[in-house]
């Protein structure tokens, strides 16, 4: 207990002694330096603003339809004979192959009968053709005997005025001679009726012809021939069927080619063709087909087809823009863009690249030509406004005026400059002359350069 309390004197004695040497310690620190601080340099990817080549393009959509679709109908009336084994829904023919037959009696024997018409009445002009030669001949005696009558009459006149003969040889001459002349008259006559008769012949054998040509037009008719290679769409007859004369009997469907009517709207539709007639009058004229045709040549719009739902590269057609439609639709506000696809049945890959059927649905890529423009990717725009890295490192908050967008692509019409570090990346937070450090991204930009020239 006794050393205890010796102790306890001297505990203040080193409490106050640590006091001390802390205040000393603190008074004798030199001052912290303070330094100013700012934003960080924010990395930031960009690209170079610049016009480049660029393809205006819109998608439309449409099903296809036979460029020629022929709904074959009976000429002839009659049983039907023949059906080729082949002329069922979905088969492919040829050109020049006799698909159908009718029964061909009745037309043959009208034939027959027309021709035998025809040959009797070459008959009877060939008869009238050579009466006419033997009144002809009988003519000239008729008038060499009247001339040789004439000059006896005129001997006996002159000794009938000597009185050296008796009157009745004088009036039995000029008996001879007026019997002579009404000879000639009525030959002559006859020759005269000759050409209205043989104009009645000619007449009758014309209309011979005709019922010989109908006649064989009739019966060629009986046989239905495919005027073009084809597939077969529905068949509307069997054989031994009774057919009306205009009886509908197969679809033919033409394989050379086939149609869809794309439905753009109007706006996409005015979208891609502004800038094609820069300074000319672009009014297309519906009442000036020439005018119109030109005016969608002069367009010279590539067409894109391809089959909806189905994703291949390989699974594509080229098209051509062939038309405008009649009419917009009203309740849709598109007009009908009709392209035309040749050869659709061609470089068929099963599974991967099907023919171009009658009803499939499409989509019709259309591209403008090439122009130089000052597009930016859309994800570089945020509210009307873009993010420009300055030469000084700092962001530029600026607006620009667009004017149209085309999926991940805007086209600028105002804001913008060639040569400007334009940020395609995502910052946060955003704000004036932000400090940030521009980083090119390359591979980007030569994507982006692609989709816009229409390559990808």
């Amino acid at each position: 207990m006794k050393n205890i309390l010796k102790r306890l004197p001297i505990l203040p004695i080193i409490i106050i002694s640590a006091i001390a040497i802390v205040v000393i310690a603190v008074k004798t620190k030199a001052p912290i330096k303070h330094e100013e601080l700012g934003y960080p340099k924010k990395a930031v990817e960009v690209i170079v603003t610049a016009k480049i080549p660029f393809r205006a393009r819109v998608m439309a959509f449409g099903n296809v339809e036979p460029s020629v679709l022929m709904k074959a109908k009976a000429e002839v009336s009659g049983k039907i004979v023949y059906i080729h084994p082949d002329l069922k829904q979905g088969a492919s023919l040829k050109k020049g192959t006799v698909v159908l037959r009718v029964e061909p009696t009745t037309y043959e024997i009208s034939l027959n009968q027309s021709k035998a018409g025809l040959a009797g009445s070459k008959s009877s002009l060939a008869q009238l053709v050579a009466e006419e030669k033997s009144a002809k001949g009988a003519l000239k005696i008729a008038n060499e005997k009247l001339d040789f009558e004439r000059q006896e009459l005129a001997r006996i006149q002159s000794m009938w005025d000597k009185k050296l003969i008796a009157r009745t040889t004088l009036d039995k001459e000029e008996k001879n001679v007026l019997s002579l002349e009404q000879q000639v008259q009525d030959i002559e006559g006859k020759l005269s009726a000759f050409a209205s008769r043989k104009a009645a012949v000619v007449a009758k054998i014309n209309q011979s012809k005709s019922l010989v040509n109908k006649g064989k037009d009739s019966l060629g008719r009986t046989e239905v021939v495919l005027p073009f290679d084809a597939r077969i769409g529905q068949v509307f007859v069997e054989s031994g069927e009774f057919t009306p004369i205009g009886g509908v009997l197969f679809e033919a469907l033409g394989v050379q080619a086939v149609e869809i009517n794309a439905q753009l709207p109007l706006k996409q539709f005015r979208t891609l063709v502004s800038g094609l007639f820069d300074g000319e009058n672009t009014s297309l004229s519906l009442q000036n087909p020439e005018v119109m045709q030109l005016a969608i040549k002069r367009m010279n719009l590539e067409a894109r087809v391809r089959l909806v739902g189905n994703a291949s590269d390989q699974s594509q057609w080229q098209g051509e823009l062939i038309r405008l439609s009649e009419s917009v639709d009203p309740s849709r506000d598109t007009l009908g863009l009709v392209v035309v696809v040749n050869n659709p049945y061609e470089k068929v890959i099963p599974g991967i690249r099907p023919p171009l059927l009658k009803g499939m649905y499409t989509s019709v890529e259309f591209l403008a030509p090439s122009k130089p423009t000052l597009a930016i990717p859309r994800k570089a725009v945020h509210q009307g406004r873009v993010y420009v890295a300055m030469a000084d490192d700092t962001l530029d908050i600026r607006p620009v005026e667009i004017a149209y967008s085309q999926g991940d692509l805007v086209v600028i019409k105002n804001g913008l400059n060639d040569g400007e570090n334009l940020i395609v990346s995502d910052v946060i937070p955003v704000m004036q002359g932000l400090p940030v450090k521009p980083m090119l991204v390359e591979e980007y930009a030569a994507k982006f350069k692609q989709e816009a020239a229409g390559e990808k």
